[in-house]
């Protein structure tokens, strides 16, 4: 797979369930929210969170250069089976047209070594 780094850093951010989302949420060129009955998760840039959020902050977007079609299978295995095994921690999100994995941002460096010697490349 193809893969590229999202400039930023990011946040992934816990809301109540059935909460009205803020007006940070819609700022910036990327942004996921998924609401389930328990929560509202949002992944936003870092800095767009204001201070008292629940929220993990630090994380690197890595996303897989698309479109992908959706016969394909094992692309979020082929990414997340070496990290696990190099004992990173990561947050997925899937889309209609990609993937997105996001590393801690310490960990980047690390995390680019063990996805190459899997076999990804990262666009220049």
């Amino acid at each position: 797979m193809k893969l590229r780094t999202l400039p930023d850093s990011y946040a992934v951010v816990r809301l109540q369930p059935g909460a009205e989302l803020p007006e940070w949420v819609d700022i910036g060129p990327f942004r996921s929210v998924t609401r389930t009955e328990h929560e509202v998760s949002v992944v936003c840039r870092d800095h767009d969170v204001p201070d008292g959020e629940s929220v993990d902050r630090g994380w690197t977007v890595l996303e897989v250069m698309g479109p992908l079609d959706f016969s394909l299978s094992g692309v979020v295995a082929s990414l997340v089976v070496p990290l696990a095994e190099a004992d990173l921690p990561i947050f997925v999100i899937s889309t209609f047209e990609s993937d997105y994995v996001l590393v801690r941002s310490s960990d980047l460096g690390r995390a680019a070594d063990t996805l190459e010697n899997a076999g990804h490349v990262f666009a220049a």
